[in-house]
């Protein structure tokens, strides 16, 4: 397959995944076989941006098609670069960065896009970026990002939406986070590398996307020890080189088909979730067997074998090791339908619970005070039409869908093709009754 700019193999085999298309779930259908995981999307929008630290070619192979990695490669191509893509790798070329701004335009699309910043500033001295945008649940500021920079010596104002950062050479500093945060811990952790002296990120992000994202770093040639742990230390260096990276894959895509196994799955078979890394699904794996499925691990694979009847389990959110917060609309639909009552708490996004009116509209018996759901199990829930709002509520209702009764109509998947490829003919694969329709251009 030739190279290809990014946008232009979206737009060949992801032609409509831009549309307010719909996914059309007939409910019922037992699922059962094998699935395969992508790489992962938080990972890629941090690996991608990483490659503005040093001039040259990159490769990043298992890079999902994704709508967020078209908007972070669009991005990366609106100030200089090159982008593209054949066979689910990646090729960057940064060698000809022409602008440090990065626009509202781009930005506006995802909250990730703010991660140029910590390269621009690093590399270049110089960074102006918009304030981002994303899923239309919850404020996610960026003043921890902000802070850690001007802890590195940068000179940062907000101007007219706009981040404005400057700096002749940041310098090595202790930054300690109030709160853990992966987007504040991989800018600071892009920004120290090339900064005079050494920084030590304290509260750091563990999770596997921040892991990933050091082990590249080095691999371009930064000094970078406590990997995997909360406290980082970065001696940074004059200068880094290219290196090429694979991808991990993308856990909270294996969470969600292990979840759907339990929800829908077949009586006595399994799901078997391919090329994933069970080592990164401990809590989820921890919670499914609690609400009594069977598990078997591999070293990358999970099969799963549904429960006879769904236990209620209680979930708190809460950073990586624990359950996700990526994962909480998931298994709110797998409880909708345990044998009793479940309490869900998000301790890490307060408001994010706008699948819960679309999945009370299938059925279930959901109630919300702060941020706490109340979940009673019911025995069954009923297809309906339904609207995405974000992301991860895209997922839960999917799920949800798989279970009910009837036909159940999911509208404005677009906020899906954010972050699963192809969601559809992956569960198709699984025996899933779903397809995509067509609708009005977005």
């Amino acid at each position: 397959m030739p190279f290809l700019t990014y946008s232009t193999i979206l737009t060949r085999t992801n032609q409509r995944r831009f549309s307010l298309d719909k996914f059309v779930i007939r409910g019922g259908k037992r699922l059962s076989g094998s699935v395969q995981v992508s790489g992962a999307k938080n990972a890629s929008l941090a690996l991608m941006p990483a490659t503005i630290l040093a001039p040259g070619r990159y490769a990043l192979s298992n890079t999902p098609v994704l709508r967020d990695v078209a908007t972070m490669s669009h991005l990366l191509e609106s100030i200089g670069c090159v982008t593209k893509h054949a066979d689910h790798t990646l090729m960057i070329d940064s060698s000809k960065v022409t602008t440090f701004e990065a626009p509202y335009e781009h930005v506006k699309k995802m909250r990730a896009s703010v991660y140029v910043l910590g390269p621009l500033l690093g590399r270049y001295g110089q960074a102006r970026v918009s304030l981002p945008g994303g899923c239309a649940w919850g404020p996610r500021p960026v003043n921890l990002h902000i802070e850690g920079l001007r802890r590195l010596g940068a000179d940062v104002e907000l101007e007219a939406g706009y981040i404005v950062a400057k700096a002749k050479r940041l310098k090595g500093a202790r930054i300690l986070f109030d709160v853990s945060s992966v987007g504040a811990t991989g800018t600071v952790l892009m920004a120290a590398v090339l900064a005079k002296g050494t920084t030590v990120i304290e509260n750091a992000a563990m999770e596997p996307e921040i892991t990933t994202l050091a082990e590249f770093l080095i691999a371009m040639g930064a000094k970078i020890h406590g990997i995997g742990s909360s406290t980082i230390e970065i001696e940074g260096v004059d200068q880094l080189h290219p290196a090429d990276v694979t991808t991990i894959p993308d856990r909270i895509e294996a969470g969600t088909f292990l979840v759907a196994a339990a929800l829908a799955g077949t009586r006595g078979k399994t799901v078997r979730v391919e090329r994933c890394d069970p080592r990164h699904l401990g809590a989820v794996m921890n919670k499914l067997e609690d609400a009594g499925a069977r598990l078997t691990r591999g070293k990358d694979f999970v099969e799963l074998e549904p429960p006879e009847a769904i236990k209620p389990v209680n979930v708190t959110t809460a950073v990586y090791s624990g359950f996700p917060t990526d994962m909480q609309a998931q298994w709110m639909a797998l409880m909708s339908l345990a044998s009793g009552t479940s309490i869900i708490t998000d301790t890490i996004y307060f408001d994010r619970f706008t699948h819960v009116p679309e999945l009370n509209r299938l059925g279930a018996n959901i109630t919300i005070k702060e941020n706490v759901a109340t979940v009673v199990g019911r025995k069954e829930l009923t297809g309906a039409k339904v609207m995405s709002t974000d992301l991860r509520a895209s997922a839960s209702l999917i799920l949800a869908g798989l279970a009910a009764t009837g036909v159940t109509e999911v509208l404005r998947v677009y906020h899906i093709d954010r972050g699963y490829e192809r969601i559809e003919a992956k569960l198709q694969g699984l025996g899933a009754d779903i397809e995509r329709v067509s609708g009005e251009e977005f």
